[in-house]
């Protein structure tokens, strides 16, 4: 036996050690604290140790104890950034996945991996109201927008010859994600042409001022390539208004892309707050937020896959599809970024499967209205004051105190709240600036919340707001 194989019965004996840690975790997790109480300093002594040159053996797994003590705990009560939970039956299919180790390009290289992804992917269409899109699982939300972008460039000014040669011009609102303007750069097309378009008071984008800017660039000689619109924005939740988007996109041959890599799976629970979604040319999703799946799982749809083809299609002899079979002969790789892709689909297909669609929306449904009882509870809370309207699950709020505080005061006062309540560990928070307002942020998109972690977070921000007020 060569020295990296083990026996069939070492891999049971390892892998019941790994699965005894998980389930003992998943046991425990609600009592673990949500922010580990550790320092850089100490995580770096303890797994910053030379390269091993001789053998652990199974004495290299007597330190994953140590990880998830250094690990954030995943429990209810972590509600930062937008993040899933992780579902079990899905990890362990990453598990198998990573042992038969399919390299998902093509057919001919992982058939039952190609035909599983090409189904998860038609589920995906189907439950948004999408259902004649295809398209490809990604590392994530910023990957689907980047190459949502990129067939949006190939689409409206041909660059993948000669290059970018026209002046374009891409349209999103203040409340965008930080993948556009990334996306934007790394595409050639460059952050100068890209329109941050106003939003109203709830901060959806303005379709009158989307209109505005486009004629002025019109008039100054740029195309419009693509408009983006938000299905759910990072800091709030707003769905900006779709169909009025896609007519003003229609209506001047721009590309019309979706970021609904945090929003756009609440249309399987709540489809009437996600109108127009059907008409865009593109749209980014996470799996691995709203569908709780395991790290990695984004998801690309498009309407038209010669769009994707013509964009991302580019094969060396080494590479080229021998197969004029219409599955038989499918090639991811023709259509998207990546080459080499690992067996995101396999955690998908598997939990959906286990569990029923039903249970993931009737999920999704608690969720939305956990943040919704979470809002009625700040607003009936003197001390404290709810900053933006709640449209999905993110719930953005601060600490006001007896009141009379300036909003330099405010926001002096809130940042010292949030690392507070973090630092304690009963409960996670992000925050965001909204109208030059430092605010305390709730998402919600985790299987496990229940409803008394909503009052946690009321108790905890009183808590560390009143100390910080003395």
């Amino acid at each position: 036996m060569r020295s990296l194989e083990i026996s069939p019965e070492q891999f049971r004996l390892l892998a019941k050690q790994v699965c005894d840690l998980a389930a003992d975790y998943l046991e425990t997790i609600d009592a673990r604290p949500v922010a580990p109480a550790v320092t850089g300093a100490e995580t770096e002594k303890t797994f910053g140790a030379p390269l091993p040159e001789k053998a652990l053996g199974p004495e290299a797994l007597n330190d994953l104890q140590n990880v998830l003590r250094s690990s954030r705990g995943n429990n209810g009560r972590f509600f930062g950034y937008v993040l899933g939970s992780g579902e079990p039956v899905g990890a362990l299919a990453d598990l198998l996945a990573s042992v038969i180790n399919q390299n998902v390009t093509a057919w001919r290289s992982s058939p039952s991996a190609v035909t599983i992804e090409r189904t998860v992917i038609s589920w995906l269409s189907e439950a948004l109201g999408c259902k004649d899109f295809t398209g490809t699982l990604t590392g994530g939300g910023s990957s689907a927008n980047l190459m949502g972008l990129a067939m949006a460039r190939e689409a409206r000014a041909s660059a993948n010859e000669k290059g970018l040669s026209a002046k374009v011009t891409v349209y999103a609102s203040e409340e965008v994600h930080m993948s556009i303007p990334k996306a934007v750069a790394l595409l050639g097309i460059g952050r100068e042409n890209l329109r941050l378009v106003r939003t109203d008071a709830s901060f959806h984008m303005l379709p009158e001022e989307l209109e505005r800017a486009i004629a002025r660039d019109k008039d100054s000689g740029k195309t419009p390539m693509a408009v983006v619109a938000s299905a759910g924005t990072v800091n709030t939740g707003a769905v900006d208004p779709l169909t009025q988007i896609a007519a003003i996109a229609r209506k001047h041959n721009a590309w019309f892309h979706v970021d609904g890599a945090y929003g756009a799976l609440a249309a399987i629970a709540a489809r009437s707050r996600f109108q127009g979604l059907e008409l865009a040319d593109s749209i980014s999703l996470d799996p691995h937020k709203w569908l709780y799946q395991p790290l990695d799982c984004g998801c690309l749809l498009y309407r038209d896959p010669d769009a994707a083809r013509n964009t991302f299609s580019h094969t060396g002899d080494y590479t080229r599809v021998l197969s004029s079979d219409p599955i038989e002969g499918f090639a991811f790789f023709e259509e998207s970024l990546e080459l080499s892709r690992r067996f995101r689909a396999l955690k998908l297909w598997l939990s959906l499967r286990y569990h029923g669609f039903e249970a993931f929306r009737k999920s999704i449904k608690d969720d939305l209205g956990y943040a919704r009882d979470l809002a009625e509870k700040i607003v009936n809370q003197p001390e404290l004051e709810l900053v933006a309207p709640v449209e999905l699950s993110a719930v953005c709020f601060r600490y006001l105190g007896a009141g009379g505080r300036s909003e330099g005061d405010l926001n002096r006062l809130n940042p010292l709240i949030l690392k507070d309540v973090n630092k304690k560990g009963r409960v996670y928070l992000s925050n965001a600036t909204l109208r030059a307002k430092f605010c305390l942020r709730a998402c919600i998109v985790n299987h496990r919340t229940k409803p008394e972690d909503l009052d946690v977070v009321i108790s905890e921000v009183l808590e560390a707001g009143r100390q910080a007020s003395h």
